[in-house]
């Protein structure tokens, strides 16, 4: 499975429905989520993007992978207090989401993915 590009409605639906549940952290996924934040301006997202394809097919059915535009989804950005991107969330079954900045080599996501998310 590839990464899937997420709108707002999308988010909602598949990660956690923060206007019903302004409160609290509930995710919504079936299994753990990556979300990477990224803009299509930006080099170091453009650079990270081929490394989430792979981690993607890596941890097929194990692990979604979502991408969200900032420059499209601002509301989104703004709820998770984006202000550079690339920013990952990690977001395990249960627990709060974690976030790390910047593009991380391809050993140190895999790392993050196992200590965080436990696929």
């Amino acid at each position: 499975m590839a990464t899937v590009h997420l709108t707002k409605s999308e988010f909602l639906k598949k990660v956690s429905d923060y206007e019903s549940n302004p409160q609290e952290w509930k995710f919504l996924g079936e299994r753990p989520a990556l979300i990477d934040f990224y803009a299509s301006w930006c080099g170091p997202c453009k650079a990270l993007a081929p490394i989430l394809e792979e981690v993607s097919e890596e941890y097929d059915g194990k692990v979604d992978i979502y991408k969200i535009d900032v420059d499209e989804e601002p509301e989104l950005a703004g709820l998770f207090g984006i202000r550079s991107v690339p920013t990952l969330i990690f977001a395990p079954m249960d627990g709060t989401p974690q976030m790390a900045q910047g593009a991380l080599p391809k050993a140190n996501l895999k790392q993050a993915i196992e200590q965080v998310l436990h696929p």
